[in-house]
């Protein structure tokens, strides 16, 4: 298994991490992998980076990006105002998928979760993704509730 480093995402690193959610099936759909980074990407990465609930994600190996993840930090009322981590965004550079990176990536993700003091861990995955599903099973995570969105 590859030994990664994580560390939050730097302002160098987006074209990086949009590069990595552009590249599959569902990204090439919905992302803009041009150059410079659409000014879009720019705004977001700037509130990520302003709200300390939020945490952009870069996996590294040899100071090159190969994975990324969005943890977010959501308080609650429910479940006796239980903190929740949310881990979405999830991908890995092509060269790296099934190498462990991810594991090591949730491992590492789900550790920070708890030293925040979260009750629990969710995620929501694409239904066009059984081999994500499967992963997050393995993981432990149980497919309980199921999601829905509108876009606006």
């Amino acid at each position: 298994m590859t030994s990664v480093a994580f560390r939050q995402a730097q302002p160098a690193d987006l074209p990086a991490i949009i590069a990595l959610l552009a590249n599959d099936l569902l990204g090439k759909q919905r992302e803009d992998a041009s150059s410079p980074p659409n000014p879009r990407y720019v705004d977001a990465f700037k509130a990520i980076l302003a709200d300390p609930n939020q945490f952009l994600v870069v996996a590294t190996l040899d100071d090159e990006v190969i994975g990324t993840l969005q943890l977010s930090f959501i308080p609650g009322i429910a479940r006796l105002g239980a903190w929740r981590g949310q881990i979405e965004a999830v991908r890995i550079a092509e060269a790296h998928r099934s190498s462990g990176v991810g594991q090591q990536m949730f491992e590492w993700a789900i550790a920070q979760c708890k030293a925040r003091g979260c009750d629990l861990v969710q995620l929501t995955t694409d239904k066009a993704r059984p081999d994500a599903h499967r992963f997050y099973e393995r993981l432990g995570f149980v497919g309980s509730h199921l999601g829905y969105k509108l876009m606006l």
